[in-house]
């Protein structure tokens, strides 16, 4: 099982970005944890300049929002 994390500020559009990779995660049948990291202290952990960002077994992914196709790529990779 894949273990995700979606690192998020509160926000409307970081938000809106953790409910679509929860989506594709459920929709597509990836076998993986979601977990949204809101708390400042650990995102600071990855070296990030902004935010979403999108971690997946503590390796990043992905920063920046995206698509659904895209993260479909992504996350089946």
């Amino acid at each position: 099982m894949k273990q995700i994390k979606v690192l998020v500020s509160s926000c409307n559009c970081n938000q809106k970005f953790a409910e679509l990779v929860e989506n594709v995660v459920k929709n597509q049948g990836i076998d993986a944890q979601v977990t949204r990291v809101e708390d400042i202290v650990e995102v600071m952990q990855y070296n990030l300049m902004s935010l979403p960002a999108l971690v997946v077994d503590e390796v990043v992914v992905a920063r920046g929002s995206k698509t659904e196709a895209e993260l479909i790529e992504i996350l089946k990779a």
